[in-house]
Order: C-alpha cells, then sequence, then structure tokens
C-alpha cells in the first residue's frame, strides 16, 4: 500500500494550549485508520486539519503528494478529500435527494462548468441516486430530512460526502446517539467504503472500531500514544491503562 495523506510534525494551538502537537500520521491506500482517544485528545481538531476546515501552525499535510496544508476546505474537498461532522451537517427543510445534490452542487460545481444546464442536472440526479443507493436510503429520497429517523439523518451525511467522490472519506462520530441495529447498518456501510476509499474514522463506539480498523491511533493531549495494528494497540500496556481501562 501507498500513502495518500500524510502529516508530518503537524501543529495546532489555540492561544497557551497545543491542541495538536508536532503529529506524524499516514493514510494508506484502502485502508480505515481510526483515531481514538478520550475527550479533548484533540480529534475533531486533527480531522479540521486533514479536511483544511483548520489551518496549523507548523508541519505539512500531502494529499496524494500535493502540499495542501493552510489551504482552505474546498480545495482539499477538490482534491478527493470528503468530510463529515460530528452534528449532522443537513438541511431539515430538504427532502434526502435535494441534500444530496446541494452537496454534490457545491464540490463539483468545477467540473460543470461546461456543460449544458440540462445536462448538469441529470448529472446531479445520478450522483444524488447513486449516493443514496450506496448508504440503504434510495427509498427515503423524497422525505424531508425532518422525517428521517437520527440514523437515517447520519446516513444521509455520508450520503452528502459520497456524492462528492472523494478518494479520502473522513467520519467523525457517524455512530454517534444511534441505535445497535442503525449502529449494525452504519458499520456495515464504513466496511465497504475501503474497497474503493481510505476512510479516516473517529469514533467513540469501541467495539465497531475494533471491527473496522485497519490501522489505529491513540491521540492523549494533541499527541501520538499509540499506532499500530488494533491488536498491537490492544496490547500496548500504557494505552490499556489510560484509555482502554483493560
Amino acid at each position: 500500500m501507498s500513502a495518500v495523506l500524510v502529516a508530518d510534525r503537524l501543529t495546532r494551538r489555540y492561544g497557551g494550549l497545543t491542541a495538536i502537537n508536532s503529529v506524524c500520521w499516514t493514510l494508506e491506500q484502502g485502508e480505515i485508520h481510526a483515531v481514538i482517544g478520550p475527550n479533548g485528545a484533540g480529534k475533531t481538531t486533527f480531522l479540521n486539519l486533514l479536511s483544511g476546515v483548520t489551518r496549523p501552525d507548523g508541519g505539512t499535510i500531502e494529499v496524494v503528494g500535493k502540499r495542501l496544508e493552510g489551504r482552505p476546505a474546498h480545495v482539499f474537498a477538490r482534491h478527493g478529500v470528503g468530510r463529515s461532522f460530528q452534528r449532522t451537517n443537513i438541511f431539515d427543510s430538504m427532502t434526502a435527494q435535494e441534500n444530496v445534490k446541494t452537496a454534490a452542487l457545491v464540490h463539483l460545481d468545477h467540473a460543470f462548468r461546461f456543460v449544458k444546464p440540462f445536462a448538469a442536472y441529470r448529472r446531479l440526479e445520478e450522483e444524488a441516486e447513486r449516493a443514496l443507493s450506496l448508504v440503504g436510503l434510495q427509498e427515503r429520497c423524497h422525505v424531508q430530512a425532518r422525517a428521517l429517523s437520527y440514523g437515517e439523518q447520519r446516513m444521509l451525511e455520508i450520503a452528502m460526502v459520497l456524492a462528492t467522490r472523494p478518494s479520502i472519506v473522513l467520519l467523525d462520530e457517524p455512530m454517534s446517539g444511534i441505535g445497535y441495529d442503525e449502529t449494525r447498518r452504519v458499520t456495515e456501510l464504513i466496511a465497504g467504503l475501503k474497497h474503493d476509499h481510505s476512510v479516516i474514522l473517529i469514533e467513540h463506539d469501541l467495539s465497531a472500531v475494533f471491527s473496522l480498523a485497519d490501522r489505529l491511533t491513540v491521540l492523549v493531549n494533541g499527541t501520538v500514544a499509540a499506532c499500530g495494528s488494533v491488536e498491537e494497540v490492544r496490547a500496548d500496556k500504557a494505552v490499556q491503562e489510560a484509555y482502554l481501562g483493560e
């Protein structure tokens, strides 16, 4: 495997607090790399840096060999980085299909620049149908987002990410607040993503993380406490005592 995303000495400070402290980290092609750690460890800040939402104070970020640190989020998106958020980022009054079409339009507008309006509209329709089918919401496409269950809303947000055709997918707690059956559906969806995507997963449900991850990074106070296979990290005595409670 080859690295599709590389962070080197990545650092982010907020006043006197160093949220991410000189982190060196890689995402390999076709892997699911989970990032776990206690609350306040810097996990969401780390995703914000890797998706261009937040600018680093130091270090570099390479996406498929292209230096992107300091560039805005839409530039990361155009280089294949798709991002979901810890809280759902959907429009309640829109249907599921309209939400997905909006996401595709915002991020793929440059691809439609020289396409005739009707053809561009059809391409948006096709992207929405494809993305909703991937997450199993094709039968709910005309339902307003506010009428979807919370689990369906989480699936819809993943569909919105997939509609931008990313090669790298960043998921921030996609199973937060959902029930057992919906957790199982989301787990199956994420497992299927690795066939065509590289995935960075932040998730507090450790049973799901252990079943999904090819590699696992533990962040503590903005630094990498451990990184390796699930088996290697779970066997780390310091990690067991500090975080896993084993």
